[in-house]
């Protein structure tokens, strides 16, 4: 066992000393050492609950001969940091995560691992880990919150976010606000509609390291302790077998991802969590390789923020594996691979059925026939940009009208609470990507803004940052290369007509290669906004967005 490096021999005496210390008997110590990473917190909501998920997962390790060893994860919940330095510090904790992870594993010896995420970057952190170390490993997630139905709205936490620009544009009252308040966010759980959390969770079902129903069991659910316990006795069998992270993270699980991600409409936030984990994982995904997938793969969920249904509702119809068994009927994934369950993917579908069309639309009836998330390149992004697609309203699809340029997300939020944007305008954040945030700041509060005012159908944002996995309307992000990195987008000036054409895959800026070149000749590009710190360590050594954001 690879834990025999800290406790097998009489030269290991003063490590079975120290065991001893924290009361582990010598019959714990002889047993395989799991490690569970649990990401349990007071400040997440999507954490607040996980150490029931982790009892539960000790318990399943205990019935099946292992001994667990519970260690902790730091958690940003992104929407308690949104619009404040706080979002700076949300994508860098991906890395952080991820070292810390495999520092405590290596450190350690254990002879697999039991992971225990919920939210946005603590779920792909942990995956790249996994990666890294590449023992034994089984995702678990703490589950998605519920939505309730109030006045025959379905509310989310982007509910609240737009009723605030609702509230500026003088259309509710601050008493409907406060209702909307309390009752958004019901329950424990990751943030109900298919936002980074959630989509992440899917995800990691589609890549085969975490038990069927991880991404859409919500929070609340006796059968997410169920789950749990499964995913004890799983690492158990993992470890008897040998079936290690790098064993199901090939380059066809990413590719089956990817075409999942395209069909359930994810996060635009999975363009920069799967390269990375790919990364890890020694696999190359690119942008070009995500457009090849969403142009053959439909979309068949419309979750919010796209549409109407929320994660239970995606439960109740089948949850991600009736996804895959509906991708399966045209033969757009591939099934013969290997999965956490020990099984392949072929097998774990035999028996799925797709039990609501209206939240999870047959095949042969997509909303539409290419993927939720579409990539767009042009002179202002070389090396591209995302846009959640399907969230976008089909007016928009196609888009002209005149930048209106801002350096810092603050700035834009001022102008959009001033009724400073009108109809038409396309707003250009910049400055905000991984080097110039830094950090690459998620911006739900300008998107949530536009559309709680009623522009979503009249106004595009652009940015080299990124948008909330909440996010709807023509708002792209991920403009690569960035501001900070000399990138296009911090060459365009107010009144320069913006050129958007998402099906078609194209944004531009309406001025001549000539322009461009004298305007790069006088361009003063704006160091980070933070340079000390993890910030500025973070801002000398992160890549491009295009890349997932990864350090080199």
């Amino acid at each position: 066992m690879r834990s025999d490096s800290v406790k097998k021999g009489i030269e290991k005496a003063p490590h079975r000393s120290l065991f001893k210390a924290m009361g582990y008997t010598d019959e714990e110590i002889n047993k395989p050492l799991i490690g569970i990473v649990n990401a349990k917190s007071d400040i997440v909501p999507g954490h607040i609950h996980l150490d029931s998920v982790v009892e539960a997962v000790k318990a399943g390790i205990l019935a099946n001969g292992g001994t667990p060893i519970v260690f902790p994860s730091i958690g940003v919940c992104d929407g308690i940091a949104m619009g404040s330095i706080g979002m700076n510090y949300s994508l860098v904790t991906r890395e952080l995560i991820a070292d810390s992870v495999e520092a405590m594993a290596m450190a350690h010896g254990f002879d697999a691992m039991v992971m225990v995420p919920n939210c946005d970057k603590i779920v792909p952190g942990m995956l790249m880990a996994a990666a890294r170390v590449n023992i034994p490993t089984v995702v678990v997630s703490g589950g998605p919150m519920l939505s309730l139905d109030i006045d025959n709205k379905s509310l989310d936490l982007n509910s609240v976010f737009e009723a605030v620009g609702s509230f500026k544009a003088g259309t509710i009252t601050e008493e409907e606000v406060l209702a909307c308040e309390n009752n958004a966010c019901p329950t424990c759980g990751s943030c109900s509609g298919m936002f980074t959390a959630n989509s992440m969770n899917c995800l990691s079902e589609a890549i085969g390291m975490a038990l069927p129903g991880n991404g859409t069991i919500p929070a609340v659910f006796s059968e997410r302790l169920r789950l749990a316990k499964l995913a004890g006795k799983q690492v158990m069998e993992m470890l008897e077998k040998d079936i290690k992270p790098k064993d199901i993270m090939t380059k066809d699980n990413f590719l089956n991802a990817l075409a999942i991600d395209m069909a359930l409409s994810c996060s635009t936030n999975s363009m920069l969590h799967l390269p990375a984990i790919a990364y890890e994982a020694g696999v190359i995904l690119d942008l070009e390789i995500a457009n090849e997938i969403s142009n053959k793969t439909p979309n068949l969920c419309k979750l919010a923020p796209a549409g109407p249904h929320h994660m239970q509702d995606l439960y109740y119809a089948g949850g991600v594996q009736a996804v895959m068994k509906e991708l399966t009927k045209k033969n757009l994934l591939k099934t013969d691979i290997m999965t956490v369950t020990g099984k392949t993917m072929a097998e774990n579908l035999e028996a799925v059925v797709n039990k609501n069309n209206n939240v999870i639309r047959p095949i042969d009836n997509p909303y539409s026939e290419t993927g939720g998330i579409a990539v767009v390149k042009g002179n202002i992004a070389i090396d591209g940009g995302v846009v959640k697609k399907s969230a976008v309203a089909p007016e928009m699809l196609k888009h002209e009208g005149p930048a209106k340029v801002f350096d810092s997300e603050e700035e834009a939020i001022k102008a959009i609470y001033a009724s400073e944007i009108k109809a038409g305008d396309v707003v250009v954040i910049r400055y905000e990507g991984p080097k110039g945030g830094p950090g690459m700041r998620e911006m739900l509060s300008p998107t949530s803004a536009i559309a709680g005012m009623g522009l979503d159908k009249e106004v595009a944002l652009i940015t080299d940052g990124r948008f909330s996995g909440a996010t709807r309307g023509a708002a792209i992000g991920h403009i690569s290369p960035e501001a900070a990195e000399g990138g296009n987008i911090g060459l365009i000036e107010n009144g320069d007509i913006i050129k958007i054409d998402i099906l078609g895959g194209k944004i531009d800026v309406a001025i001549s290669e000539e322009e461009m070149e004298a305007r790069r000749l006088k361009q003063v590009i704006k160091e980070p906004k933070i340079k000390t710190g993890v910030l500025g360590r973070y801002a000398r050594f992160v890549t491009s967005a295009s890349t997932g954001a990864v350090l080199k």
